[in-house]
C-alpha cells in the first residue's frame, strides 16, 4: 500500500514562496521511478479539487494554467520524493493541496490533470497566501 506524506505549507505573504513536499512509502524506488505518475492537487472548501502540476511516469509534465511560469514541480526518484515549488504566491492560490500517485503508466499528461487518474494521496498540507 503506497502512503504520501506532505510537507511545506504554511502561511505566507502575497509575493512570497514556499515549498512543498511530497515523500512516498510502500513503493520501490524502481516502480516509483519507472511507473508512478505523480500530481499536486488543490481543493478549497465547497470547490471540487483541481490539478496543479503533474509529472507522468516518463516524465512529462503539466500545470493549471493558473499556476505556469510561478510554480514547478519536481520529482526525486532516489528520495522517492515529490516537490512544488511556489513562487509568486497570490491569494487564490490559498487551499489545501495534496499529493498524489498513480501507477498505470499513463502518459497523457491531460488526464492525469483529473483526481480520477490517481489511487493514492496524502493527507494534506493547508497552504494560506495574505494580501
Amino acid at each position: 500500500q503506497v502512503q504520501l506524506v506532505e510537507s511545506g505549507g504554511g502561511s505566507v505573504q502575497a509575493g512570497g514562496s514556499l515549498r512543498l513536499s511530497c515523500a512516498a512509502f510502500g513503493v520501490t524506488r524502481s516502480s516509483y521511478s519507472s511507473r508512478y505518475s505523480m500530481g499536486w492537487f488543490r481543493q478549497t472548501p465547497g470547490k471540487e479539487r483541481e490539478g496543479v502540476a503533474v509529472i507522468a511516469s516518463d516524465g512529462n509534465t503539466r500545470y493549471a494554467d493558473s499556476v505556469k511560469g510561478r510554480f514547478t514541480v519536481s520529482k526525486d526518484n532516489t528520495k522517492k520524493s515529490l516537490y512544488l515549488q511556489m513562487d509568486s504566491l497570490k491569494p487564490e492560490d490559498t487551499a489545501v493541496y495534496y499529493c498524489a500517485a498513480g501507477s498505470g503508466l499513463v502518459y497523457d499528461t491531460i488526464l492525469l490533470m483529473a483526481p480520477r487518474s490517481f489511487a493514492y494521496w496524502g493527507q494534506g498540507t493547508q497552504v494560506t497566501v495574505s494580501s
